[in-house]
């Protein structure tokens, strides 16, 4: 739900203060009293996690089989941009470990993007319920919990589930990415290329799969064959390889994945009007069964907030914290191309004020290069049954720094909400292996109502700039008007009649939001701007001028992946 419409419960002015991040003005930012009792190597682990700024608790000490409450476990939260990992068995506590540092993110203004795989993640917005297995954690890491709600927004891909929809165009995925999902090697890939050369090139702008089918119909046609002739062509074999495959795609119900308004990734980094982190919750349970679509449909979105933001080098706090469940799912099967793309988008991200947790069940999931370029781990229990597991386990090991525990013995040893931790540290060095007993989360742990969830989508500022899909004049519609010899007068009415169709669209968003009555008037003057601002700032306003350009003959501009620039 919005910022606004979740203060209610458990919001108040000074929320989330029991295990938020705190400053060395607080109390137990160091290692705190009764750490020179403790043993000589915990006390040493202890000083690795002192903090003189801003941290984020992750929990107490686990040594010798005894939770040391005066040994926090911090991470700083400026180095939360130079990425992690959180790693561990099914059932080990990842969820819960994503939510922590998520409420504790959204506590300190910072925005979240979390993917919420299974569905249970919705909970961050309710305050968590007391009980005896919360107090008793609690009591052993030191922790003074209070069940608080965190400002939140839901989302889901194609508006398939309980979520404002997700959309991306043809054109702004790009080939690439497109590539990967639909399982093509690497010529197929070249030959998906020069069809979205031509179609920029020539103004005929891909907004959904229909339009794309249309354009590789085209180009192996007696009319388009003459069109590539020039810079190699497109053979029928793999064009129709290419069309077999989408047609495929979209019987799977990908298709709505696909149009307009497409979303603007900017609406992730706001802030609630309370000055807390907006967490933005992307429902996935009703497409899990189509996971490298969602997974490389995360990748477009870190591949168009890496286009859009600017350079900002270290910051003392992130823009963004985006948390990337299921990662194996990304790497499986990847070229290398595709692969130096992803470690190419993971180091230089950071400058931009980006902070990416990759979430899955092993280390050895995530390729060695994009495994370098993440300073955080929160490595959850292994196990193993089998001889593979125990390899993995051996493997896990070597990538930690030096330590006094046995790691192999302990990572199949640790309980549920229990983690072996590294981080680095406010210089930039790596922290001592830190055997941890995490913290609760203060929010629900588990999923809110339907009805709950259903009333925060709607309540959002955001549905009516994106709830509604708009299916105007593209690729498809051209080429089947050039095919049935319409007029110019003909396709230039259809035109009218759909951009006619989109304005009405973002005239509605744009007035709904401006009556909206969520805020004070000193906050709707601060916050509201006119109808006009309202409008060009839509997504499907920046969607039609992007056409406009392409229409004009301008070749879109690709990056990494091969995914267009937006056009602001």
């Amino acid at each position: 739900m919005s910022g606004s419409a979740n203060t209610a419960e458990g919001a108040d002015s000074d929320a989330g203060t029991g295990s938020e991040a705190r400053t060395a003005a607080d109390a137990g930012t160091g290692p705190g009293p009764g750490v020179d009792s403790l043993p000589q190597p915990a006390r040493d682990i202890a000083a690795g996690y002192a903090v003189s700024g801003t941290a984020l608790d992750l929990g107490a000490l686990l040594w010798d089989g005894a939770c040391l409450p005066a040994a926090q476990i911090r991470i700083p939260l400026g180095m939360l941009n130079r990425h992690g990992l959180v790693a561990g068995a099914t059932g080990t506590g990842k969820t819960k470990t994503l939510q922590l540092i998520a409420e504790q993110l959204s506590a300190n203004g910072v925005p979240v993007f979390l993917a919420d795989i299974k569905g249970d993640v919705s909970g961050i917005s309710a305050p968590g319920l007391p009980g005896d297995k919360v107090d008793e954690r609690a009591g052993q890491v030191g922790q003074t919990w209070r069940g608080t709600g965190f400002p939140s927004e839901f989302y889901a891909l194609g508006g398939i589930g309980a979520g404002i929809p997700l959309r991306a165009t043809v054109t702004s995925f790009g080939p690439v990415l497109l590539s990967k999902v639909l399982g093509l090697n690497r010529t197929q890939e070249q030959s998906l290329g020069l069809i979205f050369h031509y179609a920029d090139t020539k103004g005929l702008e891909l907004v959904d799969l229909k339009d794309l089918r249309s354009v590789a119909a085209f180009l192996v046609s007696d009319t388009g064959k003459a069109e590539l002739k020039g810079i190699g062509g497109l053979s029928t074999a793999t064009a129709g390889v290419i069309l077999r495959s989408l047609t495929a795609f979209e019987q799977q119900g990908a298709g709505d994945f696909f149009g307009e308004p497409e979303f603007d990734t900017a609406d992730f980094l706001r802030q609630a009007p309370d000055g807390r982190g907006l967490v933005s919750v992307l429902e996935l349970a009703a497409v899990q069964d189509k996971p490298q679509l969602f997974s490389t449909f995360l990748m477009w979105l870190l591949a168009d907030l890496f286009h859009d933001l600017p350079e900002v080098g270290d910051l003392d706090r992130p823009k963004l914290v985006f948390f990337f469940d299921e990662a194996h799912l990304l790497f499986d099967d990847a070229s290398k191309a595709f692969l130096e793309s992803i470690t190419r988008t993971v180091r230089l991200i950071r400058s931009k004020g980006i902070g990416i947790f990759f979430v899955t069940q092993s280390p050895q999931d995530v390729p060695a290069p994009v495994l370098g370029q993440l300073g955080s781990r929160v490595q959850h229990a292994l196990r193993a049954f089998t001889p593979d597991d125990a390899k993995a386990l051996r493997a896990t090991v070597k990538t930690f720094p030096n330590s006094p525990y046995d790691l192999e013995e302990l990572l199949t040893q640790l309980g549920t909400g229990e983690a072996v931790i590294t981080v680095l540290g406010e210089k930039g060095a790596p922290t001592p292996v830190a055997a941890t007993r995490l913290r609760a989360p203060q929010s629900l742990m588990g999923p809110v109502a339907a009805e709950v969830m259903d009333a925060a989508v709607k309540g959002s500022p955001l549905y009516g700039r994106y709830a509604e899909a708009v299916d105007r004049e593209s690729a498809y519609e051209k080429l089947a008007a050039r095919e049935a010899g319409g007029s110019e007068e003909d396709r230039a009415a259809q035109g009218a009649q759909k951009a006619q169709k989109a304005q009405e669209v973002a005239d509605r968003a744009a007035v709904e939001e401006a009556v909206r009555p969520t805020r004070t008037p000193a906050e709707h003057g601060k916050e509201d701007a006119s109808l006009v601002d309202q409008v060009v700032g839509s997504g499907m306003f920046k969607s039609l001028a992007r056409s406009v350009g392409t229409q004009l003959g301008r070749e879109i501009s690709r990056s990494l992946f091969g995914t267009a620039r937006r056009r602001r």
